[in-house]
């Protein structure tokens, strides 16, 4: 295994890891987040399970590098309205910064994504 693909499949399963433990805390533990944000209670579950999917979907190794992009970017507009709307809620840096760490590891892992897919067989 080339080094781009090693270093995107390990990114891939780290962020899809991510994705899993944050569905699972979203569900378990996180309810006064959405009520502090004001958001309704099914919106948790309809992230929660979007999560869980984007997060299969990374690993199986036969879904298209296309279908993989989109669940990368569907990913990334996750990470980047969450930092908005801790931002404008009022939480410290450290609690804002999060979602804005991941998003540079989703992007990265697309610019991989698009690295190993360029590499000849």
């Amino acid at each position: 295994m080339k080094s781009k693909q090693l270093y995107y499949w390990l990114l891939t399963g780290l962020m899809s890891f991510f994705m899993f433990f944050a569905a699972w805390f979203a569900e378990t533990h996180q309810t006064e987040f959405t009520d502090r944000m004001g958001f309704p209670a099914y919106f948790r579950v309809e992230l929660t399970i979007a999560k869980i999917l984007g997060g299969i979907a990374l690993l199986i190794p036969g879904i298209p590098a296309r279908i993989r992009e989109w669940v990368y970017v569907g990913f990334c507009i996750c990470m980047i309205s969450a930092l908005i709307a801790k931002i404008h809620s009022g939480y410290g840096f450290v609690e804002a910064s999060q979602p804005g760490f991941s998003l540079v590891l989703f992007l990265l892992a697309i610019f991989l994504l698009h690295k190993v897919e360029q590499q000849p067989d």
